[in-house]
């Protein structure tokens, strides 16, 4: 039976109490936060969406993704305001919904933090590889994860302004790009086989243009840490959403308009689908040879750590407020007393995605962590509308414009691409909702049990 909001905020207010992380960053550093935990998502993955649908296909699937994004984000500011704390949508839908559907949140929130760097670390370790063909992709790639743990564990002020600095490198390659690519833009290369497999290849799109985003939300796992949360969350996360929808239109025309679609898909013709869209549209105005392909090679790498580096920021606060109010290890609640970083969740988290990095199935991984953000979307949105209900004189200092419509624009689109997701993945889909089940029957039976004794 689910727990009443009133009793689970017991819990939350508990941890009030508990080791705090120090505030110490401005809208600057959140934008450079919100842009670099996404912006890996313009170099590679988004283009095997148009091996499903086409230019079209992926153009409709894209702009519904960027309607949910946009009307998520100022729903999820509200919350992030209105609730400042390290665990997101945890604590949102714990305060909304009860302890149940805020562990289930929490857990899908862990999930698609902890599931992403996997995948983007072994891209990391690919791109190395070519220029250090003796070190194996998976050692670059673990070197990576230790690396930026200790990085992240060394202060979240040094990790921010890091992270602003390889986020500003990465925007200006993307800039870049698109000053070279558009004087060859060619308006008939987004015609040519624009809608190969219809409707059902706009569905089949749908992940990957959620791959685009995947990601943002991790702001407000750091409003906790941010100076003036009221009213810094909200300029940070205007800020960002706005760069990564203009960065995103400004990718896909003009990568696409080179030569079309299937020339930034496959290398060759008969190949398997390409990671690497961007070198691809280059490669057709500059040779793979000139120095400016080897300078959008280079920088572009900075796109990729961006977003390893921040989303594995994001993932240490989401554990650590699960350990601060004991669902987990106590253990991982705990602030390093020097660093005053989470520590211990950062390095939990390093172990487990450096096992998920040696599986070798970074597909697999990347849909795992979608299927955990889309999740994180539907209840979070839940707890926007419930919040409205059941405490309507909570403290607001931003309310989402037109209410209710955004978050219900936000909850339907979730919903449809969840509905995709399971038709497209069903295997993943069993294993994802899988490790939800086993997660909350362990939480119901021991760690309930445990914290509702006396």
């Amino acid at each position: 039976m689910t727990e009443s909001p009133k009793s689970a905020n017991n819990l939350l207010q508990g941890a009030n109490n508990s080791p705090h992380l120090s505030r110490t960053l401005g809208p600057f550093m959140l934008w450079g936060l919100g842009v670099g935990y996404v912006i890996s998502g313009m170099y590679f993955g988004w283009n095997l969406g148009l091996a499903e649908g086409g230019t079209l296909g992926m153009a409709i699937a894209t702009f519904f993704i960027i309607i949910m994004y946009v009307t998520f984000t100022f729903s999820y500011t509200e919350l992030a305001c209105a609730v400042p704390k390290a665990g997101g949508v945890f604590d949102y839908a714990t305060k909304a919904l009860g302890r149940d559907l805020g562990f289930i949140g929490g857990m899908a929130q862990i999930i698609e933090f902890v599931f992403a760097p996997p995948a983007i670390a072994a891209a990391i370790g690919a791109y190395f590889h070519i220029f250090f063909p003796q070190v194996p992709v998976n050692v670059i790639a673990i070197i990576a994860y230790l690396l930026f743990t200790g990085l992240n564990i060394a202060g979240v002020r040094l990790a921010a302004t890091f992270e602003l600095v390889v986020t500003v490198f990465a925007v200006f390659e993307l800039l870049l790009f698109a000053g070279i690519t558009l004087p060859h833009f060619k308006a008939a290369s987004l015609q040519i086989n624009a809608f190969p497999n219809g409707w059902k290849g706009a569905w089949a799109a749908i992940p990957f243009a959620i791959w685009f985003f995947l990601g943002l939300e991790g702001v407000a796992n750091v409003a906790e840490e941010t100076i003036n949360p009221q009213k810094t969350v909200l300029k940070g996360f205007g800020s960002a959403l706005a760069t990564l929808v203009i960065l995103c239109v400004l990718v896909f025309v003009s990568a696409i308009g080179v030569g079309g679609w299937e020339a930034i898909v496959y290398a060759i013709p008969g190949a398997l689908p390409s990671d690497s869209p961007l070198p691809l549209a280059m490669s057709a105005i500059t040779g793979d040879s000139g120095w400016l392909y080897h300078l959008l090679i280079t920088i572009g790498l900075m796109g990729l750590v961006a977003s390893f580096h921040g989303i594995i920021l994001a993932a240490g606060r989401a554990t650590f407020e699960f350990g601060r109010v004991k669902y987990i290890s106590p253990s991982l609640g705990q602030v390093n007393a020097r660093f005053k970083t989470p520590a211990n969740a950062l390095l939990v988290n390093m172990v487990i995605g450096i096992a998920a990095l040696l599986t070798g199935k970074t597909a697999e991984i990347i849909t795992l962590a979608c299927f955990g953000a889309v999740s994180l979307y539907i209840i979070s949105m839940l707890s926007v509308l419930r919040l409205r209900t059941i405490d309507p004189d909570l403290a607001r200092p931003f309310k989402v414009p037109f209410y209710p419509i955004f978050p219900l624009t936000a909850l339907f689109i979730a919903s449809v691409s969840m509905v995709a997701m399971i038709s497209l993945n069903l295997k993943l889909a069993i294993i994802y909702f899988g490790i939800l089940v086993l997660a909350f029957i362990w939480f119901h039976v021991f760690v309930k049990r445990k914290i509702n004794a006396p």
